[in-house]
């Protein structure tokens, strides 16, 4: 019996399909352990979104070479899944004689063939398949579910836009199909999770491809009919198919929460443009104060990219002033990564590496200043908390409505009861920080 030991970098699109990979793996051939020491076979799920996920990529596999060391482990064999390895095999396989395989995207399904096949001692890519469909009917070990779940609904991207490499890496937009969604979602909240997270690189388009409508909303309200759910989170909310249908769900859906990712990107139409992004500033400030008219206490999060080629100051600073008159509850923000294989690779007027920074630090001090502001509205106001940690002796960490994991703020809890980490409370707001919250159990 081999066993294996995933690594998993990137985003939670990465983690479902590290939990994917675990489903489908031979169970009478392949165990997975927890401990890289005792893995007979590591698989770094890598990302490659940017320089600095590519970067990370690069030290995390150099990092997990060291276990096929007898000083350090038992690896035999050292294989790399995920972005990273999609879109350089033949030349991370020659670049890095210590790994030994190398899994595509789209490949999932040909895991188990592939690793024996590695086993007997060939180097083997298997990357060719960016638009397989998804693999349907597998399910997680029920030990390893957890309070909150991500759930794909759809795979790919249609976008296209100048500075991605996502559509190269996971293919053409492929939604999957409302029942076999919900069945995934009864089988989590059966088994412990309360907090579903609907993820995909552009949820407002699921459903286009095979129900030939925007069909999110109905999946909502679907998965919304499910009595043990508690929660339901939507991410990646792109803005140019944010229906009417969908904002009437999010203002009447009871379990799905006030809470909005939509990545903007930049607010000039001048970047807009060459971005290829499918909207402008002005219908991004129409659905801004539509969502902001029509859904009480809604939270708005969003992305920019700061350094785009071609960027002026006064795109720049049209950007700051967007900010700071409509005010975003959470903003995350990087520096444009001049990626090979995509339009904006070539395109004239690359931003120096210093003025990219210097933008980025001004866009957050902004950002800072205003989400302070925003979050000073819920003081003395009650919300449902999930206990996620317990930081020390009296302190608890938790998140409300407003935060999604790892990207957003938290909530800091001060008691001395036992509570238990997974339920939620409901807890009183008593001061507010740059992004966290501090409360008391009510």
């Amino acid at each position: 019996m081999n066993k294996i030991n995933f690594i998993t970098l990137g985003c939670s699109k990465n983690d479902v399909d590290t939990s994917l990979m675990k489903s489908v793996l031979n169970k009478d051939k392949f165990t997975v352990t927890n401990d890289v020491r005792e893995a007979d076979i590591i698989i770094v799920n890598t990302c490659g979104f940017i320089n600095d996920a590519k970067e990370e990529s690069i030290e995390t596999i150099l990092e997990a070479a060291k276990f096929k060391d007898d000083e350090f482990g038992k690896c035999e064999k050292l294989i790399l899944a995920g972005c990273l390895a999609q879109r350089y095999p033949e030349d991370l396989l020659e670049a890095m004689p210590e790994v030994d395989g190398i899994l595509g995207t789209g490949n999932i399904s040909d895991i188990n063939l592939f690793l024996e096949n590695i086993l007997e001692n060939n180097k083997v890519i298997k990357a060719d398949n960016i638009n397989d469909t998804y693999l349907e009917g597998y399910k997680k070990a029920k030990e390893n579910i957890l309070k909150t779940e991500y759930v794909k609904i759809s795979e790919g991207c249609n976008n296209n836009c100048t500075y991605c490499i996502i559509p190269k890496l996971r293919g053409r937009n492929r939604s999957r199909n409302i029942e076999n969604i919900v069945e995934e979602v009864k089988y989590l909240t059966d088994n412990g999770t309360e907090e579903i997270i609907l993820i995909a690189q552009n949820t407002t388009d699921y459903g286009i491809d095979n129900y030939k409508d925007y069909k999110l909303h109905e999946l909502i309200k679907e998965i919304s009919l499910i009595t043990k759910v508690k929660w339901i989170r939507v991410m990646y909310l792109y803005p140019d198919h944010f229906t009417d249908d969908l904002i009437e769900e999010f203002k009447t859906n009871e379990k799905l929460v006030k809470y909005v990712d939509i990545p903007l990107q930049h607010i000039s139409n001048n970047v807009l443009s060459k971005m290829n992004r499918r909207t402008n500033k002005e219908d991004v400030a129409n659905l801004l104060n539509k969502l902001r008219e029509s859904i009480e206490n809604i939270v708005i999060r969003t992305t920019f990219i700061v350094g785009f080629p071609g960027e002026t100051d006064e795109d720049f600073d049209e950007l700051i002033s967007f900010i700071t008159e409509n005010p975003i509850d959470k903003v995350g923000a990087f520096k444009y990564s001049r990626e090979e294989d995509t339009l904006a690779f070539s395109m004239d007027e690359q931003i120096d590496e210093e003025i990219k920074e210097d933008r980025l630090n001004s866009l957050m001090e902004e950002q800072q200043i205003i989400s302070e502001k925003l979050l000073s509205k819920h003081l003395n106001t009650e919300i449902d908390v999930l206990l996620e940690e317990k930081a020390s002796e009296d302190t608890f960490v938790g998140r409300g409505f407003m935060d999604a994991p790892e990207i957003d703020g938290v909530v800091y809890i001060k008691s001395n009861d036992d509570l238990k980490i997974g339920d939620f409370v409901k807890v009183r707001i008593q001061e507010a920080l740059e992004y966290d919250l501090i409360g008391e159990i009510i």
